[in-house]
């Protein structure tokens, strides 16, 4: 049976704002990673491992991969934590 995993992406960190941070990504886990004697580089011969489904919600990731019968496995995004400043805050130590 395939598993995948279902997870919202990381933001860029070279960028600052939160837009396109809203897609559900269903990545299939490989099976048997080797690594190339000659390069070093992880490779595998599962071509489920190359592909990646894009999804506007949770529930449409899930209800795919329930339809296709795979395994799948969760990841809830963590809320940012904020921190209001003041810019008098500088000067009162």
């Amino acid at each position: 049976m395939k598993k995948a995993i279902i997870y919202i992406p990381n933001k860029n960190p070279m960028q600052s704002g939160l837009a396109k941070n809203n897609k559900w990504i269903l990545e299939f886990k490989t099976k048997d990673p080797t690594k190339n004697p000659l390069m070093g580089w992880e490779s595998s011969s599962d071509t489920y491992s190359e592909l990646k489904l894009e999804f506007s919600s949770k529930e449409l990731a899930i209800n795919y991969a329930k339809k296709k019968k795979i395994e799948f496995e969760l990841i809830e995004p963590r809320k940012r934590k904020t921190v209001k400043k003041s810019y008098a805050d500088n000067f009162l130590k």
